[in-house]
């Protein structure tokens, strides 16, 4: 079993945060569409458990605002193991491609976009990545975002491709 060390906890953490929430410049999005991200603007907090090596508490802040056309930003915080870790980004309805999106960055060096889209009356994105630890390890990087009315539920898991060993984090959110 792999022991992960801070650096991997923290791009997981970035990968958690950026699920929590998932810039592309939205052009004349349905107003039903830019109502339903705008719905979610707010303080959010979250408690869940890291699994991996050990398991570990994990506690997180979200705040979503009001961005420039009908864009919504964010910006969180988690806290692991005395790791923090900061990201921030844009969640948009992209006419062009017919679809959600949230881009992501963060102090932990992970990037990406996750493609969302309608599920009842909430929004689901996933994201799929693959990227390398810092030993070069191969990551599969795989995280499942469910916005529902005044929840959010994130799962998100990194795989190392060579051994199968993994981390998984299950966090739900409330305002």
């Amino acid at each position: 079993m792999i022991t992960l060390g801070p650096l991997t906890r923290a791009a997981a953490l970035a990968g958690l945060l950026f699920s929590a929430i998932a810039g592309a410049t939205p052009v004349a999005a349905a107003p039903a569409d830019v109502e339903l991200l705008k719905s979610y603007i707010g303080e959010w907090r979250g408690r869940g458990v890291l699994y991996g090596a050990s398991e570990e508490s994990v506690v997180c802040r979200l705040s979503l605002s009001e961005g420039n056309q009908d864009k919504v930003n964010y910006s969180g915080r988690c806290a692991l193991a005395g790791t923090n870790l900061s990201v921030a980004g844009t969640l948009a309805y992209v006419d062009a491609s017919r679809r959600f999106e949230a881009a992501m960055t963060s102090n932990a060096t992970f990037t990406g976009i996750a493609v969302g889209q309608k599920r009842g009356s909430g929004l689901v994105f996933n994201l799929r990545e693959r990227d390398q630890d810092e030993e070069g390890k191969d990551l599969n990087i795989t995280a499942q975002i469910h916005l529902d009315r005044d929840a959010i539920q994130v799962v998100f898991e990194v795989v190392y491709i060579d051994s199968g060993d993994s981390l998984r984090a299950e966090v739900p959110f409330s305002r």
